[in-house]
């Protein structure tokens, strides 16, 4: 009987073994060219670096910022099949950047050629005294970092530590959206600037925070299958369940139930926050900062107080900015077992020079095939040495803004250029 049940087993895996593997030939064949396509059609796709050099005197709050950021950069459009599978058609991203190229601090946009006229055009409608032109790519000047190179550089990633449902602190917490007086701003975006201002020649530090409208997808478990939801719906679940604690049922005299939510008052600037965040538009957020310098002057100190930079907006009850990925001997310490394997210098100016290609390439959405598979430790840096998988979150333009701005005229930093005097057309009357 029971070689009877072996045999019957053995015949059923014969049969469904064709259709099993043909399924898995064509969920690869698939992945690859999808791969394939979009490569092409990014390949395709020309980009221009933007400087924007702001105004002597910045008197608007950062919400002048934020609306830049909705009206300029959020390109979301419906794809049809054809172009998805067949064109590899992509949304298009952006890189909000801030560099300090031996101290002197610049503003920077990247952006597809065919965005460059709205980019101006809503950057003049919220600050009319400001200057943008076309630049080279700072970042091509560092070349290769290897060993015997004359750069060096360390950098890292960036995710919330947190769900995204909850925001960082943003520049309303700090009271900016009700244009204080300049003696009583305090803007968070002045440490930054302040920091990049400080390094001396020889030095340089980046920062890009990498943004495309939201198309990030969360699993929701329903029996057997598992589907999908975006952000909003995400953050409404989350919401849900951090109050599911303090919520219970009483029964009505018409057999119905009423709900009741008694949530202590610690959680309320939660849940208020949450619900704000999801008010406004979200974009997929990738964020990376470098210190690069040459290999005599590399500091040490500035490696340091680069990865602190976000400290400012933390809210640790709601939600903060932590260091990931960085490009250090402990960089896999993740791993408990990791830890007692230090990187040595020849991989850690590996995972440098991988930084630096992935700076400049702005890629966060749209990595290699290797970034696919996703292998637990030893396996991975054996299989696909030195490199990291990134992470995305979801930012509002709420918290973009705050991130991304100009500083006011409180900060008075000699190394930051701004235009001094409006540069204007003349009138059109003018006598011939």
């Amino acid at each position: 009987m029971i070689d009877l049940i072996i045999l019957w087993i053995y015949k059923i895996l014969l049969a469904i073994l064709p259709f099993f593997g043909t399924a898995v030939l064509a969920y690869m064949a698939h992945a690859f060219w999808l791969h394939y396509v979009r490569a092409d059609f990014i390949s395709g796709i020309d980009w221009v670096l933007l400087e924007i050099v702001p105004p002597r005197d910045v008197v608007r709050s950062p919400k002048a910022m934020e609306l830049f950021i909705t009206n300029a950069l959020y390109h979301m459009s419906n794809k049809s099949g054809l172009e998805t599978y067949w064109q590899g058609a992509v949304w298009f991203w952006f890189s909000l950047e801030i560099a300090s190229i031996d101290g002197q601090v610049h503003f920077y946009i990247r952006t597809p050629t065919r965005v460059k006229s709205l980019i101006e055009t809503q950057m003049y409608a919220q600050f009319p005294q400001a200057q943008v032109k076309v630049v080279e790519d700072y970042t091509l000047a560092v070349d290769e970092i290897t060993l015997d190179s004359k750069w060096n550089l360390w950098g890292c990633e960036f995710k919330l530590a947190k769900p995204d449902a909850f925001p960082i602190k943003t520049y309303i917490d700090f009271g900016l959206d009700k244009d204080p007086k300049e003696e009583y701003k305090v803007d968070p975006i002045t440490p930054v600037v302040e920091l990049f201002g400080s390094i001396g020649k020889g030095e340089q530090m980046w920062m890009q925070i990498v943004v495309r409208p939201s198309k990030k997808e969360y699993p929701e478990h329903a029996g057997p299958f598992t589907k999908t939801h975006d952000w909003v719906k995400e953050s409404e679940l989350q919401i849900r369940k951090s109050l599911a604690e303090f919520t219970r049922l009483h029964d009505r005299p018409d057999g119905t139930k009423a709900k009741e939510i008694r949530a202590p008052d610690f959680m309320s600037e939660m849940v208020k926050g949450a619900g704000r965040k999801f008010m406004k538009v979200g974009f997929d957020t990738g964020i990376r900062v470098c210190y690069v310098a040459k290999r005599e002057l590399f500091n040490m100190s500035n490696r340091r107080n680069i990865r602190l930079i976000f400290r400012q907006y933390a809210a640790p009850f709601l939600n903060q900015l932590e260091r990931i990925n960085s490009t250090q001997a402990d960089a896999f310490s993740t791993n408990k077992i990791a830890e007692f394997f230090p990187l040595s210098s020849k991989k850690i100016a590996r995972l440098a020079n991988r930084m630096l290609l992935e700076y400049q390439e702005r890629e966060f959405f749209h990595p290699p095939m290797r970034h696919k598979i996703s292998l637990p430790w030893p396996l991975s840096p054996l299989i696909f040495p030195n490199f990291f998988h990134h992470h995305i979150n979801v930012l509002n333009t709420e918290e973009l803004a705050t991130l991304w701005h100009f500083p006011g005229q409180i900060l008075k930093v000699p190394t930051l250029e701004r235009i001094e005097s409006k540069e204007a057309s003349p009138p059109t009357n003018l006598p011939m």
